[in-house]
């Protein structure tokens, strides 16, 4: 029963880690590219781009992580 548990709270925790840091990294992006606000266009490229990028990547990374550390 643990051997998927943990891997699933790990996906979840990075999931978690991983949109935060898409958040950090597209506003940082927005800022360094200067791309327009107009019409909330920079929220949507954050929001839309690099959150759920961000969230996939986390919660894929945290996953095999756990995983490989439920193992040993």
């Amino acid at each position: 029963m643990k051997h998927w548990l943990l891997p699933l709270g790990g996906a979840a925790l990075g999931a978690v880690a991983g949109a935060v840091a898409g958040i950090f990294l597209g506003v940082l992006s927005v800022e360094l590219f200067d791309i327009s606000c107009f019409e909330g266009y920079c929220g949507f490229v954050v929001g839309f781009c690099f959150l759920p990028l961000g969230l996939l990547l986390g919660a894929a990374a945290g996953g095999v992580f756990f995983y490989r550390r439920a193992k040993s």
